[in-house]
């Protein structure tokens, strides 16, 4: 038994057998196969080299008709690569003599070639490697038009370890027989550790040179709580952590138990609780753990699952349906996609490569340079609209110009929809996320623009503090209690205040038990997080008194760092009391 430690980021248990992923954007898993199933897999890969063949034919020949002969031939010296007996037959090898399945050969043996090109003094033929590359992909893209394995094929449950995983994959592996992952890399507020906590799955990272160390169905562990991997976990162990499994599944029990109970501070005062979801299959925990709502939901996440496709408005029309009927009478807030930064903007917007896309087209921008996409989205949400009680928002805004050019853009498709004869529903609520500290310092005069208005935090935070949330060397700097942060939550509530502009707010602090007397204490009435936090913060309402908090508030605002905010309020409001 081994056990690797490293950051929880979403709590729970995870008992399964190993599957490595060794490129998380091709989907290449290192499948174990059967002596017997060599024979088949080679011929599989025989196929898949044919079939690349023609597809870099067919490339060859559109590129000679716009490009000319010259250019054309490099794709032809790429189809030579596919014809070489000795890349081929290095690739049988490695199947063969480590009975994995041709994928994931194909890339280790890239891999292996690319090494042996990097130490080669001609430019030129270090240059080769870019063609190998591109041949790889072509092989691996049909490989997995072939009758390719899937994680389905594996019997019991699934362990996904990986360096890193995008948004997209832990959506797709979500749908499988997956039960936790452990990584080498991410954090505790990236995208990819909000997908994994909303759907429930034990997840560690910063688990370095996990890779190295395990080979495909090895018994593994995964405590999400501490972020620890344990790897053969001896009989005693692994009866240990089934015992607290299903001590969690009990106390899973006990939180919708307690999410009857109505989120009310001691002194009367009504605070509402909601629900973050990616996913429409988020909807049944929503409802179990007492939300009264939808706070924010991720549309982007959609495009994610149909990647490379893009949705059309009739696919849209009926997901956004089916979850406002889900959640029929409580309120549902869609945001609209927010891609752009890390989440898919490539897949979707290949010609759009920016060397800083965090600080880029993100957001309401990229609607604005593809308003298409943007259009599809929003007739598809007036339609659905018909079903439940909906309010729509816009991500990253950061000017009054592009609030007014959203509503603008809203109520000419109303009329379109209208003229079309289409059945909708007009007077939708209209707001915005507060992300950037430009939009948190005109909190007034958004307000008086909108129906309401949802601070993100966790932009807000990366943005104030200058710090890339998906960036572990800076990780450390990542600080919700922050004293700007504190105060920028102040000055957005003092802006909003008086309108008649809703407030409220959906970022991970807003899951903090640690920091709900200072947010319910500088008047935030509305919080939205996951569905499995809302029992513990709703508890932590019940024993506050919004008339004893505003000491609480004035000593968060006066006090200089992040770590000293954070200990008075363990230490004035202990989290032992609220779970007592």
């Amino acid at each position: 038994m081994r056990v690797l430690e490293g950051l929880g980021v979403s709590a729970g248990v995870a008992i399964g057998r190993a599957v490595t992923v060794e490129d998380p954007g091709d989907h290449v898993l290192r499948f174990h196969l059967d002596e017997r199933q060599l024979d088949a897999e080679i011929q599989r890969l025989e196929l898949a080299r044919r079939s690349a063949i023609v597809e870099l034919e067919r490339a060859r020949h559109k590129m000679r008709e716009t490009l000319g002969e010259d250019t054309a031939g490099i794709l032809q010296a790429q189809a030579m690569l596919l014809a070489d007996p000795a890349f081929l037959g290095r690739i049988v090898d490695t199947i063969r003599s480590r009975q994995v399945n041709a994928e994931w050969a194909v890339l280790r043996t890239t891999e292996e070639y690319e090494e042996r090109f990097a130490e080669i003094e001609t430019e030129y033929l270090r240059e080769r490697s870019e063609d190998l590359r591109n041949v790889s992909r072509y092989l691996l893209r049909s490989l997995q038009g072939i009758a390719h394995h899937e994680l389905s094929e594996i019997e019991g449950d699934v362990v996904i370890i990986a360096r890193e995983l995008t948004p997209t994959d832990a959506v797709r592996f979500a749908r499988e027989n997956v039960v936790g992952f452990a990584l080498e890399a991410g954090g505790e507020t990236t995208h990819t550790t909000i997908i994994v906590r909303g759907l429930n799955l034990p997840t560690a990272v910063k688990l370095e040179g996990v890779l190295e160390l395990l080979t495909d169905h090895d018994p593994v562990i995964v405590d999400g709580e501490e972020g620890k991997l344990i790897l053969h976990p001896t009989p005693e162990v692994l009866a240990r952590y089934q015992a607290r499994r299903s001590e969690l599944a009990r106390r899973d029990a006990a939180l919708v138990e307690s999410g009857l109970m109505a989120p009310r501070t001691a002194d009367g005062v009504e605070v509402e609780l909601y629900a973050n979801l990616e996913l429409i299959e988020e909807v049944d925990d929503a409802l179990r753990f007492g939300a009264r709502g939808v706070g924010l939901y991720r549309s982007e996440f959609f495009f994610i699952e149909k990647s490379p496709a893009v949705p059309t408005e009739e696919e849209h029309y009926e997901l956004f349906s089916r979850l406002l009927e889900s959640m029929r009478p409580h309120p549902v807030t869609v945001r609209t996609f927010d891609l752009g930064g890390r989440k898919l903007s490539r897949e979707l917007f290949p010609e759009e490569d920016e060397e800083n896309p965090v600080l880029g087209l993100r957001g309401i921008r990229l609607t604005r340079i593809r308003p298409e996409i943007m259009r599809t989205q929003l007739r598809a949400l007036f339609r659905a609209a018909v079903h439940g009680d909906l309010r729509v928002m816009v991500p990253l805004v950061t000017t009054l110009d592009e609030v007014r050019d959203f509503r603008l853009l809203c109520e000419l498709l109303v009329g379109e929809l209208e003229r079309e004869g289409l059945e909708h529903r007009s007077g939708i609520p209209l707001g915005a996320m507060i992300e950037v500290p430009g939009a948190a310092l005109i909190a007034d005069h958004m307000a008086r623009e909108l129906d309401f208005l949802s601070i993100g935090t966790n932009d807000l935070i990366q943005y104030a503090l200058a710090v890339d949330r998906n960036n572990e060397h800076v990780s450390d700097l990542y600080q919700s209690t922050h004293p700007a942060v504190m105060r920028l939550l102040q000055r957005i509530v003092e802006g909003v205040r008086g309108s008649a502009c809703e407030l409220s707010i959906c970022g991970e602090m807003a899951a903090d038990p640690v920091l709900t007397p200072f947010l319910v204490g500088i008047g935030l009435r509305r919080l939205s997080m996951s569905p499995r936090s809302i029992p513990g913060v709703k508890e932590r309402i019940r024993r506050l008194r919004v008339d004893a908090l505003g000491e609480t508030v004035a000593r968060c605002l006066a006090l200089g760092t992040a770590d000293e905010i954070r200990a008075y309020l363990e230490r004035t409001h202990p989290l032992e009391v609220a779970a007592a």
